[in-house]
C-alpha cells in the first residue's frame, strides 16, 4: 500500500476533525445549527476550506446523518454479538434494548434518524428516507428470515392481507431488500410499529409524569413481541 503524504494525512484529519465537530454542534443545537461557518469555526479554518470535503451544509449534515447511522447500527451489532449465535429470542431482545439504550443516550442523533429532524433533511437529501428503514429493515430481517425458513411464524397469507397494504408491503420488502414472503414483512411492521411507539414515548418525554422509568413497559412489550413470534424470553440474555 502506498504511504499518505503529509498533505493527504493533514486533509484526513481536517475532515475526521470536522466530521466529529459537525456532530458535536448537532447534538448541542440541534441540526438548525449546523452550518458549514459553524464547523469551520470550531476547527479554526476557513468555510471555503470545507467546501473540498463536504457539498455545503447539506454535505455536513448527511455526513452526520451517516456518521451517527453508522454508529447506531455498529452498537446494535455489537449487543447481537454478546449472546449466544443460535439464540434467536435473545437476539431480538438484545437488539431491540439497545435501540433504546441508545435512543434514550442520544435524543439528538434520534431525532436526526427517526424523528422531526429526519423529516426536515428527508425532502431536501436524496436517498436519506430509506436509509434507516434498509439498515434497521435488514438487521432484523435475519433473525425474522430465519424465524420463517424454520416455520417458526404464523403469518396471513398474501390474498389475507388487505390488497392495498399488501402493496405497500411490497414496496417496503423491495426497498430494504428483504427476501421473504410480505406475511412475514407484515409481522416486521407490527413489531417495529410498537417499538417506534415506545421510542417516541421515551425520547420526547410522552406520559413521564407515570412512566418516567421505561424498562417495565419495555420489557411488558417484548414479552408480547416476542410471544407473537413464537418465542419466549431467554434466560440466556445478557444485556449491559
Amino acid at each position: 500500500m502506498t504511504e499518505l503524504t503529509r498533505r493527504e494525512r493533514l486533509r484526513a484529519e481536517l475532515e475526521r476533525d470536522a466530521r466529529a465537530a459537525a456532530r458535536r454542534l448537532a447534538a448541542e443545537e440541534g441540526v438548525e445549527g449546523l452550518t458549514v461557518a459553524a464547523v469551520a469555526r470550531a476547527v479554526g479554518v476557513t468555510p471555503p476550506a470545507l467546501y473540498r470535503y463536504f457539498d455545503g451544509r447539506a454535505g455536513l449534515v448527511r455526513a452526520v446523518y451517516d456518521d451517527v447511522t453508522a454508529e447506531f447500527m455498529d452498537t446494535l451489532a455489537q449487543a447481537v454479538r454478546r449472546q449466544d449465535p443460535d439464540d434467536l429470542s435473545s437476539h431480538l431482545h438484545a437488539a431491540t434494548r439497545a435501540v433504546l439504550d441508545w435512543s434514550m443516550a442520544n435524543k439528538v442523533e434520534f431525532d436526526l434518524l427517526m424523528g422531526a429532524a429526519y423529516a426536515k433533511i428527508a425532502d431536501s437529501e436524496e436517498g436519506i428516507p430509506t436509509v434507516i428503514a434498509r439498515e434497521l429493515g435488514g438487521f432484523f430481517g435475519v433473525p425474522f428470515a430465519r424465524l420463517w425458513r424454520e416455520g417458526r411464524l404464523r403469518i396471513q397469507a398474501d390474498e389475507d392481507i388487505d390488497p392495498v397494504l399488501a402493496e405497500q408491503l411490497r414496496t417496503y420488502r423491495a426497498r430494504v431488500g428483504l427476501d421473504f414472503p410480505i406475511g412475514v414483512v407484515l409481522l416486521m411492521v407490527i413489531c417495529w410499529r410498537q417499538i417506534y411507539g415506545l421510542l417516541c414515548m421515551v425520547v420526547y418525554e410522552h406520559h413521564n409524569f407515570a412512566f418516567d422509568d421505561p424498562m417495565p413497559l419495555f420489557e411488558h412489550m417484548m414479552d408480547h413481541l416476542l410471544g407473537i413470534l413464537g418465542l419466549e424470553r431467554s434466560p440466556r440474555l445478557r444485556v449491559p
